[in-house]
């Protein structure tokens, strides 16, 4: 076997991702794709990028799926303690500040860039983005990944305060297929989750049922149409 072969077979897990998260009037939705890679070859095309925190706050996670697991697994174990201790629910600044402090304190290990979204009594829907190197950004929406680079301009035209749960879950979901159709790296199905006062709702959308984009489209009156037609019509002079 070719040696470049056999050395994408034996790279690291990445997840080459698009992952979005967006407030809407009374909650959050977090969106995701579902391509896990490993080297050129598709490990996983079905895997799930959005993890539970708590019951009321969620991650999604992009880059080294190791690293992105390992910092999920920590927060989820020590925010379970803090939870006992305090007697109430975790609020979403909480466990985005915990997701912050193991990324910045491990920047020089890790490659993962995480979104942390969720819901509390105390200040509702919040979007907080941890970025490779452990800043923390508290958004109204937050877009990682490698597909995000085709996804600025969109959020800059289409996205607006307010929007209802249905508007919020129909706009992620569209994002993250334009990603799909453009970023080699990302693909599959789309995974969201809902997270608002009355708990969390999970969806799932089949690749078939996406929205199709341009490139996407069937070709019509293409060069292929009049090579495959009988003999063309003589040119009159």
């Amino acid at each position: 076997m070719d040696a470049n072969l056999l050395n994408d077979l034996d790279s690291p897990h990445s997840m080459g991702t698009t992952i979005i998260g967006v407030t809407y009037n009374g909650g959050v939705v977090l969106g995701a794709d579902s391509r896990t890679s490993t080297g050129m070859y598709v490990a996983n095309r079905a895997s799930d990028k959005i993890t539970k925190l708590t019951d009321n706050v969620y991650v999604c996670r992009s880059g080294s799926a190791a690293d992105s697991q390992i910092v999920s697994d920590y927060v989820r174990y020590f925010l379970h303690q803090h939870t006992i201790q305090l007697g109430q629910p975790t609020t979403v600044k909480v466990a985005a500040n915990l997701v912050r402090l193991l990324a910045y304190n491990n920047k020089n290990m890790l490659q993962t860039g995480l979104i942390v979204g969720g819901w509390d009594k105390h200040e509702g829907g919040k979007i907080y983005g941890v970025p490779l190197g452990g800043t923390i950004l508290e958004q109204p929406f937050a877009i990682g990944g490698s597909g995000s680079s085709y996804l600025y301009g969109f959020f800059d035209q289409a996205w607006k305060e307010g929007m209802t749960q249905e508007e919020a879950e129909k706009f992620v979901v569209k994002a993250v297929s334009l990603a799909i159709a453009r970023d080699g790296a990302s693909g599959g199905v789309v995974r969201t989750v809902t997270i608002n006062s009355e708990g969390v709702t999970r969806k799932f959308y089949p690749g078939d049922t996406l929205p199709i984009w341009h490139d996407e489209m069937e070709a019509h009156n293409s060069l292929l149409d009049i090579l495959q037609t009988s003999s063309p019509e003589p040119m009159v002079s």
